[in-house]
């Protein structure tokens, strides 16, 4: 695909909405709406068959969501995605990983948005104490136990 033209259509700290004028192979022209944001960072922090998750409230489903810790990438703060992942580690769950492990980089939704998801797993950890931002401040933690089904 070729493109033709794009227009921002909307911005704020956290992401830009663009509208893109794209040619397809075909010849066609159309129009894509793009969600541009900072990379992301999630940590999933396991011991032994435990994981430890975050909950808050998450305005866009209104409601409550379990997650493992995850954040935005400062670039004034964070030099990579490891430094990011430890800092939402132990903002949000008040956790240190003595070792994070690189898994892999997702696109969350690749029809829409650009941006990237690294994520780590978080072992040998040891507990600290969260320092939420102020939106954070009503956030669970709490330890799961992953059940496994026989089949």
């Amino acid at each position: 695909m070729e493109t033709l033209g794009t227009k921002e259509v909307f911005a704020n700290q956290w992401m830009t909405v663009r509208e893109d004028t794209v040619r397809r192979p075909d010849g066609s022209v159309s129009s894509y709406a793009v969600i541009d944001a900072a990379p992301v960072a999630l940590a999933i922090p396991a011991d032994g068959e435990r994981f430890h998750l975050v909950e808050q409230y998450r305005h866009p489903v209104a409601g409550r969501r379990w997650e493992f810790p995850s954040g935005s990438t400062d670039p004034n703060v964070d030099p990579d995605a490891a430094s990011v992942a430890a800092r939402e580690l132990r903002e949000e769950a008040g956790l240190v990983a003595g070792n994070l492990t690189p898994l892999g980089t997702l696109d969350i939704t690749p029809s829409t948005f650009s941006q990237t998801c690294a994520v780590f797993l978080a072992t040998d950890l040891a507990a600290d104490v969260p320092h939420r931002d102020p939106e954070e401040q009503d956030m669970q933690s709490a330890w799961f136990t992953a059940r496994r089904s026989s089949a």
